[in-house]
Order: structure tokens, then C-alpha cells, then sequence
């Protein structure tokens, strides 16, 4: 059965907002394998972070379905909503799809501050922070000026220390993110045994 209209990507069922306030819209989808999403619209500029190994095919409103394309832990995808998007997803693959949507809410009238290490990607609204960190590793010290997503792409064990030396570290899974709207200046810390890889979102 056709669907009559597209909805609004937050009320897509399979969609679930997980954080929202005045500047961000985080929503995580999973995705079962075989499945397909309603169509739904996304009206702000949006930072797309992969969780899971899978192969997915997107469809936009009254076009055919795109090709497949991989999706991977940690595969960061930055697009600029100039006009409301409209479109679905096909889960192709054998396993879930699971990825982090994070909608900005408020595109800046021009970047306030610069970068602060290499950029992932980045859309008129936000930069993104990629740090893979193998067993033991450490990111350059930076400091973040401007509001800031943290997102663990894959399970770690994270230390964050501050330039005074003092530190916090916990046990991270795929997909645990903090909101932070205070500067801060930190180092990332591996301290597990396996490769890890944490994404920073920070707005500009």
C-alpha cells in the first residue's frame, strides 16, 4: 500500500528522539534487516553517525531506490538541508541497521569559532571530530568553546583528562553520546584492549 504522505522524521516509528532541546535533536534508529522505513522529512542541517555493520539503499519521495551502500561503526555522514529532504530506508543486509541521527536545530548566521583538530565533516551548522584511538592511545589536548555532542561509534573504555591532570573514565557502548554546553579542554584516553572510536559534534 502506497503511503498517503510523508511524516516528519521524529514521528517515524522506528525513529526515537532520545535528546532534544533548543539547539540539537539527537534520534537513534534500528533498522531490522529486510525492513524499510515510512518516508519521512528531515528539515535541518544533520550529522548521521553508523553504528552497526550493514548495506542500505536509500529512496527518495517519487524517485526510484538508490544503489546499495555499506554502512560501518563509526562511517560519519554530513548533509546540508537547504529545503526539507524527504526519503526512506531500505535495510538490505543481514543485520540491524543502527545509526545516530543528530538534527541542529539552529544554523548559525557564520561559523563563531575554528576548527580545533582535522574535521571529519562538516555542514554549515556543525563540525565533526573523528578520533579512532587503538589500545592505550591518546587524541591531542583541545578545548571546546561552542556546544558539543560526545558519541562513542563503538564500545571502549573511555579517560578523559583535563590539563590540570585530574581525569574520568567509564565503560562506553556503541552509541552513548553527552550533551555539554561548557568549555572544556580534555585528552582522549583508550583504555581497553581493542581499537576504539569516539566522535565529537560541535557546533559552530
Amino acid at each position: 500500500m502506497c503511503q498517503p504522505s510523508p511524516v516528519p522524521v521524529e514521528q517515524e516509528p522506528l525513529h526515537h528522539v532520545v535528546l532534544k532541546n533548543d539547539r540539537i535533536m539527537v534520534i537513534h534508529l534500528t533498522l531490522p534487516p529486510g525492513e524499510t522505513t515510512l518516508y519521512h522529512t528531515h528539515s535541518h542541517d544533520r550529522i548521521a553517525i553508523g553504528l552497526s555493520e550493514s548495506s542500505t539503499a536509500q529512496q527518495e519521495w517519487n524517485r526510484d531506490e538508490d544503489k546499495p551502500s555499506p554502512s560501518t561503526p563509526g562511517r560519519i555522514t554530513a548533509r546540508q538541508e537547504d529545503k526539507p529532504y524527504t526519503h526512506r530506508v531500505h535495510n538490505l543486509g543481514a543485520t540491524p541497521f543502527d545509526v545516530l541521527d543528530v538534527e541542529i536545530l539552529q544554523r548559525p548566521a557564520a561559523p563563531t569559532t575554528k576548527p580545533i583538530a582535522e574535521v571529519a565533516a562538516e555542514n554549515p551548522s556543525a563540525r565533526v571530530y573523528k578520533y579512532v584511538l587503538a589500545p592505550g592511545a591518546s587524541s591531542a589536548m583541545h578545548t571546546h568553546e561552542r556546544p558539543y555532542l560526545i558519541v562513542a561509534a563503538t564500545a571502549m573504555q573511555l579517560k578523559m583528562t583535563a590539563p590540570d591532570g585530574k581525569s574520568m573514565a567509564h565503560s562506553i557502548g556503541p552509541g552513548e553520546f553527552h550533551w555539554v554546553e561548557s568549555t572544556v579542554s580534555h585528552t582522549l584516553t583508550n583504555e581497553g584492549t581493542s581499537e576504539g572510536q569516539i566522535i565529537e559534534i560541535e557546533l559552530k
